[in-house]
């Protein structure tokens, strides 16, 4: 069974940072690769970063500069450290890998 857990999200001020982590249980994110994905209230789902099995790594434009999106295969965890935060950045964010996504994490950017 596929089990994909976010943490980390919370409230932060803008200009602060926070660190998402995704752990996997039933796949192994350095064979399946993995991306991050937010949803705003009232907006649709969008892409924010992925990282590939190979290591490589993409960014939607909204949030290259400020993301970071990595991967500790010890742990079998996916990271998004989000530098630079902004208001617009609030959403729950959610983990994905291939067709399993997690529960979401919260993240809201207000002062």
């Amino acid at each position: 069974q596929v089990q994909l857990v976010e943490s980390g999200g919370g409230l932060v001020q803008p200009g602060g940072s926070l660190r998402l982590s995704c752990a996997a249980s039933g796949i192994i994110f350095s064979s399946t690769g993995a991306g991050w994905y937010r949803q705003a209230p009232g907006k649709q789902r969008e892409w924010v970063a992925g990282i590939f099995s190979s290591g490589d790594t993409a960014y939607a434009d909204s949030v290259k500069g400020r993301f970071t999106v990595s991967r500790d295969n010890t742990k079998n965890t996916v990271y998004l450290q989000m530098n630079s935060l902004k208001p617009e950045d609030t959403a729950l964010y959610y983990c994905r890998a291939i067709d399993w996504w997690g529960q979401g994490t919260q993240v809201t950017v207000s002062s």
